[in-house]
């Protein structure tokens, strides 16, 4: 902790690093696996490559994933976002895809029979029955995103990574402890924010009980 007073101003800028990395990644993960998601929950025939090829690309050490991405994208931060787009892909598709199968037919049945379009179903009816579902599968990726944005350090990409390579390369275990003190502080909190989310998100009953109401 003394490194971390004492270095403030440094500790602040890379954990500013580290979320922004994390961030970007999970973003840009979830605008792919949703509408994965959707094809092979409709399209049934393609959830058995998808989500093979998917696991698949999980069993890769995320060091050498990334190694292999730097040919494409260079020794900086964009390997290592790529790498934890990769990453979180299996968990995220089979999660939203168990949150849609999820969804009772009835309920649905029940929205287009009150005259709602498919654009309505989904954000007023499938989108709030998912969401904390799918906040489950967006925590764990997250943290999984979180551990490789800090292996991510030893290639350029910043973060509180920084911290722990610099502390090991120089015998330094004040650096070494502080960075893993801030790692473990960001995933804890990041991780009660997005169960806070999760627990607000779970309106499941209000759904039913509007589209009950509106078709009695």
């Amino acid at each position: 902790m003394s490194y971390i007073i004492t270095n403030i101003d440094n500790v602040f800028k890379l954990l500013l690093e580290h979320i922004e990395m994390t961030g970007l990644a999970v973003l840009i993960a979830v605008a792919i696996a949703l509408p994965l998601s959707w094809l092979i929950t409709y399209y049934r025939w393609l959830n058995v490559p998808v989500l093979g090829f998917l696991g698949t690309l999980y069993t890769i050490p995320s060091l050498a994933l990334i190694i292999l991405l730097v040919p494409i994208f260079g020794l900086n931060r964009q390997s290592v976002i790529v790498a934890m787009i990769i990453y979180t892909q299996i968990i995220l598709v089979r999660n939203f895809s168990v949150a849609l199968q999820s969804i009772e037919p009835a309920i649905l049945e029940a929205a287009k029979g009150m005259g709602m379009n498919v654009w309505q179903r989904w954000w007023w009816v499938q989108l709030p029955l998912i969401l904390p579902i799918c906040l489950a599968g967006v925590r764990l990726a997250t943290i999984i995103a979180i551990a490789i944005a800090t292996i991510g350090a030893k290639f350029g990409a910043g973060g509180l990574g920084v911290l722990l390579f610099d502390g090991v390369s120089q015998s330094r275990y004040d650096k070494i402890w502080a960075g893993a003190i801030g790692v473990a502080v960001l995933a804890f909190a990041i991780n009660g924010m997005l169960f806070g989310l999760q627990v607000l998100s779970n309106s499941k009953w209000k759904i039913r009980q509007f589209i009950h109401t509106n078709t009695t």
